[in-house]
């Protein structure tokens, strides 16, 4: 949306305002139910309309934990499927059928991703899916750095009738404002942009700052100091207070393109079709990469034959051969033939001192259970 749209549409923002404050009032009051799955849900979300990299961070959160021995999946909406009927995604499907993320996910992860409306729907269509047993009685404390699990495991059978299953956990993927489903950790994606930004539709808050007071843990980019700032030292409890508003774990970010070392040098011209396009394009610039030409779309744009041959000719007019893109935009090119060589650029996040991270979830969610 253009800065002048914005500025037209600035009137709206209380009334934004306003449906976010009765919404609130609904679901404290009962009257907007908050189902439950019978596994625990960790929730991955941020402030905005798009942009944080929540997709990389769930894949690098699916596979860590699946690293430590627990069964994972992910429950996403599927923005832009055909479908409303609640699905688990073919890693050989189109974005058509379930969406470019989770189709991305289900790729990247190697972990089931169920997608439907609403969420709790795509949970119960994973947990549907488990193989019926009596719930394990181990902890999820079993599963932290350093616990012998294979003697937990041991002692736990020797009880009668203990079968076990084994323990999964559901990421909700974008699941911050999806309230309707009861999760056991929020995990909040935070960023700079966010605290210069104003709400909908003059801004890309979907929430006010003020609402990451309902986060388990703060996730912020390894080089995000303002960020940091903002919220341990300029965020008061209240107006009296000297006391800063958040007192849970912060946990850094790292994110890292992966950029082909052979393209160094030579011109490219780089297109996307996501939230905040000038990340991508900062990210191939500081990477050594040499844009002879750039072309930003809307987020999740379907792309056409004419979109390729349009990019192929502009590559060419700028004295480039090979055209780059996100993994993300890869997954809608799939079926258009290519006048000219796409490589997909993998985005990849990695948390800080991951061990001690999954201690710390798993540690919280046993308290939960």
């Amino acid at each position: 949306m253009s800065a002048r749209l914005r500025s037209l549409v600035r009137p709206l923002t209380p009334l934004y305002r306003l449906a976010l404050s009765l919404r609130e009032r609904r679901l404290e009051s009962g009257r907007e139910p908050v189902r439950r799955l019978q596994f625990p849900v960790i929730s991955i979300g941020n402030l905005s309309t798009g942009g944080a990299g929540k997709t990389p961070l769930t894949i690098a959160l699916a596979q860590a934990l699946t690293a430590r021995g627990l069964a994972v999946d992910v429950l996403s909406r599927g923005y832009g499927r055909r479908s409303t009927v609640p699905a688990r995604v073919n890693p050989d499907g189109s974005p058509d059928d379930y969406g470019d993320e989770p189709l991305l996910i289900a790729r990247a992860a190697n972990v089931p991703v169920y997608v439907a409306p609403q969420r709790y729907d795509a949970g119960l269509l994973a947990e549907s899916q488990l193989a019926p047993s009596q719930p394990t009685e181990l902890p999820l404390t079993s599963f932290v750095s350093g616990h012998d699990f294979s003697r937990a495991e041991e002692s736990t059978k020797e009880k009668p009738g203990f079968s076990p299953c084994p323990l999964q956990l559901h990421l909700l993927d974008d699941g911050f404002q999806h309230r309707q489903l009861h999760r056991d950790v929020d995990l909040l994606l935070l960023s700079e942009c966010d605290l210069h930004d104003r709400l909908l539709p003059a801004g890309n808050l979907r929430e006010p700052l003020e609402s990451l007071q309902r986060a388990s843990a703060l996730l912020i980019a390894e080089n995000d100091y303002a960020t940091a700032n903002y919220v341990n030292q300029i965020l008061p409890i209240d107006r009296n207070s000297e006391q800063p508003r958040w007192i849970g774990p912060i946990w850094r970010i790292h994110r890292r393109m992966q950029v082909p070392p052979n393209l160094a040098g030579n011109p490219v011209l780089a297109f996307c079709g996501i939230a905040r396009p000038e990340q991508f394009f900062t990210g191939l610039s500081e990477a050594g990469l040499t844009l002879a030409a750039r072309a930003a779309f809307r987020d999740h744009h379907r792309y056409t034959a004419r979109d390729l041959q349009t990019l192929a000719a502009k590559a060419r007019a700028a004295g480039a051969a090979i055209l780059l893109t996100t993994e993300k935009d890869a997954v809608r090119l799939a079926h258009l033939e290519q006048p000219l060589p796409i490589l997909a650029v993998p985005l990849r996040a990695e948390i800080e001192d991951t061990p001690a991270v999954l201690d710390w979830l798993l540690n919280r969610l046993d308290q939960t259970r």
